[in-house]
């Protein structure tokens, strides 16, 4: 079975058939600067992403470009809630909860036959219960702060087994993550979240009786520093994602068909007030392995009730 991913949007389209991608709905360098902690502590937040995504390269397992690749571009945005208590519930951690819900629409140059997509539409929703812990304070401000969040996607978003593209992937999936970030001055941070990913078993594919898309780790990371007091930070941001079991159709596994890449650029982010921020990041990607490599561009409005 040949495969290879479409996008590399952190997964909101999910592609399904003889020319699959597995991976469903992942965060891939949505999230970068001072990541351990919400900015103004406990209370509502809304988020949201807006996306632009362009590929013209589809990377077989050896990494080479696959002859007759169309270009790829996609235009997403993603809608979060989320509520940081002030009540701590387990080992000093406050307890919170977050949703996601992402909608896309996409464009295919001609270049390889026999892609079809389902259109625009709503992607899986993400649901989590997290733990939040206060900042670890030194003299001069936090040292480090972190969060764990049992982060699960639910099979919401539109699929059909007869296209090859989907905002959905008609899958359950656990997708946990450590997400912290250190002090290395008062002006200088580094943050980082770990994600792992499991994917149940999807009964509803074309050609078969049913494909459960491989394991995966992946994780995004960030250092930035403070050059405007309390405004401005500037600094570069990057994510990476290591596929480490095979997929499995009717059962069996299927080898060769192994996703990875790494994303790197530049980052800013500039706080209208504790309540207010805006991030931009860029990615451009590297090393892509199954999958499409191209660019990332994020634009990220975090708001504090």
């Amino acid at each position: 079975m040949r495969r290879f991913v479409l996008i590399g949007l952190c997964g909101l389209l999910a592609v399904s058939g003889a020319l699959a991608y597995d991976l469903p709905f992942l965060n891939l360098g949505f999230t970068s600067f001072l990541d351990g902690a919400p900015p103004a502590g406990p209370g509502f937040y809304f988020q949201d992403y807006f996306m632009y995504y362009h590929a013209e390269k589809f990377a077989d397992a050896n990494g080479n470009s696959i002859p007759t690749s169309p270009k790829v571009d996609i235009v997403a945005n993603l809608f979060q809630g989320l509520y940081v208590s002030n009540q701590k519930v387990f080992l000093g951690g406050k307890w919170g909860a977050d949703v996601i819900v992402p909608v896309a629409n996409f464009s295919l140059d001609p270049g390889m036959t026999g892609l079809s997509a389902n259109g625009f539409g709503i992607g899986d929703i993400l649901i989590g219960p997290f733990l939040q812990w206060d900042p670890i304070m030194g003299k001069n401000g936090p040292i480090f702060m972190h969060r764990f969040e049992f982060q699960m996607l639910l099979p919401t978003g539109n699929y059909d087994r007869n296209e090859q593209l989907n905002q959905g992937s008609n899958v359950f999936s656990i997708n946990p993550y450590w997400a912290a970030t250190l002090f290395l001055t008062p002006k200088w941070t580094t943050s980082w979240r770990v994600h792992y990913l499991w994917n149940d078993e999807n009964t509803d594919v074309a050609g078969a009786n049913s494909m459960q898309a491989g394991q995966a780790i992946h994780l995004n990371f960030a250092t930035e520093y403070e050059v405007i007091d309390k405004r401005l930070r500037l600094g570069v941001n990057g994510y990476y994602l290591k596929q480490i079991t095979d997929m499995k159709v009717n059962g069996a596994n299927v080898p060769g068909n192994r996703e990875e890449v790494i994303g790197i650029g530049p980052g800013v982010l500039y706080s209208f007030s504790q309540n207010d921020h805006i991030f931009f990041n860029f990615y451009q990607e590297l090393g892509a392995v199954n999958r499409t490599e191209g660019q990332r561009f994020i634009l990220r409005w975090t708001h504090h009730f």
